[in-house]
């Protein structure tokens, strides 16, 4: 009997310490890891989303980068952090639902180490050639391709550009040859070198060369236009009906954070996302804000990982 009065003591008071600690959270500064450089989409996204949540939290968000390793060196550090909120991840979709379509291996399993907490920001790409290029639509490109022996040149700045080049490829009917780059920068001047006919770059990275009108924009990959390019129409409006990707940012808790962190944190990033003056300024940067549930992301995460395995293996792009 004693021991059982202990139990429930026990039990009682380990809840009550831990409801304790999510009221007051944060109590000190928070870490917020990124797996790239600074002044990548992922990295400026993050210092914004750091800016917000310490005007709204009241203590400091710190941005740390730890690039490497396609992500998988930031993705690991917060794995093995205390679960107790004062460690996040800003996980990118290459991250948490590419790399383990493409890696056999890796030191991190993105639904069981992870609570997700929210959807941020959404980066789709944009199909896009060089202004002068007789290419206006998707059927031009099409009709190119087939007209050619060899068939086109397509650029990718990361194995997930080569991922979602290979599943636009396969949807279209194109034939291509992929070219690796180093980045999405390197693509963007492959482009206007006419080293290559077409690419899938991301919007925060071409659209500056897509306003000032030295490349032509044909078509975005995601589900829906973007909101700073109303015109340009879906790969899915052109006639490849089901073909839909893009990158996204979200933000994560090492597994068995207490769920009343989590909802606060999600709901404080929901709040910031909705106010005109950060909505717009990612707009600017080419990322659709989102903001989501817990629930939300993990469906997100859920239909990915098996299309982008799938994707993965019929593109020989899968590493032991």
């Amino acid at each position: 009997m004693k021991r059982f009065f202990y139990y429930w003591v026990t039990l009682f008071a380990l809840c009550t310490c831990t409801a304790m600690a999510a009221e007051s959270y944060p109590a000190r500064p928070v870490r917020m890891i990124v797996g790239f450089a600074p002044g990548g989409g992922n990295d400026i996204l993050a210092r914004l989303m750091a800016e917000q949540l310490q005007r709204r939290l009241g203590q400091p968000f710190i941005v740390e980068n730890r690039p490497g390793a396609s992500g998988a060196i930031a993705v690991t550090a917060v794995k093995r952090a205390e679960p107790d909120g004062y460690t996040l991840l800003v996980g990118p979709s290459s991250s948490m639902t590419v790399n383990p379509a493409i890696y056999q291996k890796l030191d991190y399993d993105p639904v069981a180490d992870f609570k997700p907490i929210s959807l941020v920001g959404d980066i789709p790409m944009i199909l896009s050639v060089k202004a002068s290029s007789q290419v206006r639509t998707l059927s031009d490109l099409v009709a190119q391709a087939k007209g050619s022996e060899k068939g086109l040149f397509a650029g990718a700045g990361a194995t997930s550009f080569q991922l979602a080049t290979g599943l636009f490829a396969n949807h279209t009917g194109i034939r291509t040859e992929i070219v690796n780059y180093k980045g999405n920068s390197s693509v963007v001047a492959a482009l206007l070198a006419n080293e290559i006919d077409f690419a899938l770059v991301d919007t925060a990275a071409i659209l500056p060369q897509i306003r000032g009108g030295q490349l032509r924009a044909i078509a975005v990959t995601g589900s829906k236009r973007f909101s700073s390019l109303p015109d340009v129409p879906t790969v899915a409006e052109l006639g490849a009906p089901g073909f839909a990707m893009s990158f996204w940012s979200s933000l994560y808790a090492p597994a068995g954070t207490p769920d009343a962190i989590v909802q606060s944190l999600q709901t404080t990033v929901s709040a910031a996302l909705r106010e005109p003056e950060v909505s717009s300024r990612l707009l600017e940067l080419g990322i659709e804000p989102v903001g989501s549930t817990a629930k939300e992301l993990a469906q997100v995460m859920a239909r990915e990982i098996p299309v982008y395995k799938k994707a993965a293996k019929d593109a020989n792009l899968v590493q032991p």
